[in-house]
C-alpha cells in the first residue's frame, strides 16, 4: 500500500528579489530568526527586518511587490510581524514593528494607516475570520497585536469601515490628479486613530503568543443588560501556563 501524502503544491515563487531576504544561503529559511511569513489564498508575504515582499504563485506574470517601511534609525526599529487582513473584496497587508507601531499597506505598497499602539515589540499579529482555509478567502472579524506585556484587540468592522473610506477617498484623489495631469501620490490615513481594547497581562508573565478564540455571550439573565459582546482571549506565556481572559 503506497504512503498517502497530505502535502499540496501551491506554486513556485522563485525570483531574484528573494536574494534580499537571504535566499541561496544555507539555512536561510529555517535558521533565520528575522524571516517572517504569512500565507494567503494566492500569495505569500515574506519579510526581514526592513523589507516586505509580496509574492504570487497564481499569476506568473505578476512582479513581486516590495515594501520598505519608514523605520526609525534612532530606535533601531525593525519589522517584527506581518499578516494578511481580508474583508470580502478588500485585502491589505498588516505589519507590526519593534517600536509598537501598526502599519497597514495596500497591494500597491501604499501606506494606508500608521498608528502607535503601545511602546514595545509586536510579537505576533493574530486574525480571526469566518473562513480559515486555502480554498476560500477568509473574512476577518477581528485581529490583535501580541506584545510582551499587553494584547491589543481591534474590531474587524471598525477596520473595514476605515479601509473602505480610504479606498474611496484614494480613488477620488487619483481621478482628480489624472484630470489635472499630476502624478499620483500616496494617500495616508494617519490622522484617523483606530479604537482598540488593551489587555494588560504583564503580571502573569511575559507573553509569547495569544489568540482571540471567539465570542462568549453574557449569562442568560443578563442578555438585555449587555449591549456588547464578550470576547475570550487566550494568553500563552513563555513559562508553561495557559490563561484565559474575558474582556
Amino acid at each position: 500500500m503506497t504512503r498517502r501524502s497530505y502535502k499540496r503544491e501551491l506554486g513556485c515563487i522563485a525570483c531574484k528579489e528573494l536574494g534580499e531576504l537571504g535566499a541561496g544561503k544555507p539555512g536561510w529559511v529555517i535558521d533565520n530568526p528575522n524571516l517572517l511569513s504569512a500565507i494567503d489564498t494566492h500569495s505569500i508575504l515574506l519579510a526581514n527586518r526592513s523589507t516586505i515582499l509580496l509574492l504570487s504563485w497564481s499569476d506568473s506574470h505578476q512582479s513581486p511587490l516590495r515594501i520598505r517601511p519608514e523605520l526609525s534609525p534612532i530606535d533601531d526599529e525593525f519589522i517584527s510581524a506581518v499578516e494578511w487582513l481580508v474583508f470580502d473584496d478588500v485585502r491589505v497587508i498588516v505589519a507590526g514593528t519593534s517600536s509598537g507601531y501598526l502599519l497597514i499597506y495596500s497591494l500597491r505598497a501604499e501606506l494606508i494607516h500608521k498608528q502607535m499602539i503601545y511602546p514595545g515589540r509586536v510579537l505576533k499579529l493574530r486574525v480571526r475570520g469566518t473562513k480559515k482555509d486555502l480554498i476560500q478567502d477568509s473574512s476577518s472579524e477581528e485581529f490583535c497585536l501580541i506584545m510582551p506585556g499587553v494584547i491589543a484587540r481591534f474590531d474587524g468592522s471598525v477596520v473595514q469601515n476605515m479601509l473602505q473610506k480610504w479606498f474611496e477617498d484614494a480613488h477620488v484623489q487619483i481621478w482628480n490628479q489624472k484630470q489635472k495631469g499630476q502624478d499620483s501620490e500616496d494617500f495616508e490615513n494617519s490622522q484617523v486613530k483606530l479604537p482598540f481594547q488593551l489587555w494588560n497581562i504583564g503580571k502573569y508573565g511575559t507573553c509569547a503568543d495569544a489568540a482571540v478564540t471567539g465570542i462568549m455571550p453574557p449569562p442568560l439573565m443578563e442578555q438585555q443588560m449587555h449591549c456588547f459582546s464578550l470576547h475570550r482571549q487566550l494568553d500563552f506565556p513563555n513559562d508553561p501556563q495557559l490563561s484565559s481572559y474575558p474582556n
